[in-house]
């Protein structure tokens, strides 16, 4: 049973997919529980935390209009 903010999490996680394919960017979601040797390669507090490369974009609370903002800098990166 998913409520609250776990609910939202997931829904921004599917807008997130959804843009990523659209723009035809490389997404990678790193669960700093599962994979802490990961997760300590980058400097952040709170979750989520957005990267362009190595630079941090956004980190903290999140909207879905965050997300296209740090999606289209990714896009011109990539493009």
């Amino acid at each position: 049973m998913l409520g609250g903010a776990c609910h939202q999490g997931l829904l921004l996680f599917f807008f997130i997919k959804r843009i990523a394919n659209k723009l035809e960017i490389k997404v990678e979601i790193i669960d700093e529980e599962k994979t802490p040797e990961i997760a300590k390669q980058y400097d952040y507090y709170y979750v989520p935390t957005y990267f362009v490369g190595k630079r941090k974009a956004f980190e903290g609370g999140t909207t879905k209009e965050i997300v296209r903002k740090v999606f289209e800098e990714a896009s011109e990166i990539e493009a």
